[in-house]
């Protein structure tokens, strides 16, 4: 299938989703309440989105420090921005950004593609991982802190065992990367060597996982930049929570900041469907768990994350894509 009919078949699938969900809330509920909300609102909103996208570049940077000179702020808050455009254009869906963007991160830094895409493939984990652990740790104290809704025992669960999952699968990454790289060869090698104009032997795709092994490693003696990486993650996840917070004061369901900032991470999980800017899944899933963490009515929750989504996308694409057409590097090779 080509890249633009699976695009708009994406957005048509995304589009239906959310067309029924709204059937199912109440259509006129919804739109009732995103029609009320105040121009002051949009604006606070639209600066925690602006301010969201600008926090990824903290990350950015310290993930891309290792390679050659790294980045200034500015090119790494253009990378960031950059991002976020191939993660609501690609018809892969949002988890094909980081393969993408290597391809410019190592023409920039003077490196190589395997390169860049370890240390960007660690940063995504360390970014993802943070924001889960800490989410983890405020369902804890939701739920010593006092009673939660019935609906919500689902979600702690699923909390807790997503928290488990990724960190035991990082740990077992690092201990047994020896292990690891001569299966990535084994099943690389043989779709590399098909590839017209990227075509690769064997000991070139071992040199290549080396690199990316390399790199990756690198972070176990970098806390620093760790750090920094785990910081720029919760921030993103703090204006992520403060722009739901606003939006939903905004549509008449004032929510307490704390279970936001726990319950934000988890619909990223449905980044992995192949829908551009998951557009619908995550919409659907965020909604949900607004309804079943916090006792949202349904048409309030859709209400506010409608809004929301109606401010990420446009910049995601405007600032993105003004980012996107200053990168290096746009042939292959």
């Amino acid at each position: 299938m080509r890249a633009s009919l699976r695009f708009l078949v994406g957005i048509a699938l995304g589009g239906g989703a959310v067309v029924a969900y709204l059937a199912v809330v109440g259509t006129d509920d919804v739109l009732a309440r995103v029609t009320a909300v105040a121009p002051l609102t949009i604006a606070l909103v639209v600066t925690l989105v602006v301010a969201e996208g600008v926090a990824d570049g903290l990350g950015v940077w310290a993930s891309i420090r290792p390679l050659g000179d790294g980045l200034s702020g500015g090119r790494s808050v253009q990378f960031a921005l950059a991002g976020d455009f191939f993660d609501t254009v690609s018809p892969a869906g949002p988890v094909s950004s980081e393969p993408i963007l290597a391809q410019f991160v190592g023409v920039t830094t003077e490196t190589t593609y395997s390169e860049a895409l370890g240390v960007r493939a660690v940063a995504k984990y360390l970014k993802s991982g943070t924001q889960l652990l800490v989410s983890t740790a405020l369902v804890a104290v939701l739920v010593l802190g006092g009673p939660v809704p019935d609906t919500a025992t689902s979600v702690v669960v699923v909390v807790v065992a997503a928290a488990a999952v990724f960190v035991v699968a990082g740990v077992v990454l690092v201990r047994s990367h020896e292990q690891v790289s001569p299966g990535l060869v084994a099943v690389l090698a043989p779709v590399l060597s098909r590839l017209p104009r990227l075509s690769r032997d064997r000991d070139e795709v071992k040199r290549a996982v080396d690199r990316f092994v390399s790199r990756a490693l690198l972070f176990r003696s970098a806390p620093r930049l760790v750090a920094l990486i785990a910081i720029g993650g919760l921030l993103e996840q703090l204006f992520s929570a403060a722009a739901l917070y606003v939006a939903l004061a905004g549509t008449g369901t004032p929510v307490g900041l704390l279970p936001l900032l726990a319950l934000v991470p988890f619909p990223q999980a449905a980044t992995i469907l192949p829908v551009p800017g998951s557009f619908g899944a995550y919409d659907g899933a965020m909604s949900g768990g607004l309804v079943l963490a916090a006792s949202v009515p349904a048409a309030a929750a859709l209400a506010a994350v409608l809004v929301v989504r109606t401010i990420t996308f446009p910049f995601a694409l405007v600032a993105g894509g003004i980012a996107v057409a200053f990168l290096r590097g746009w042939r292959p090779g």
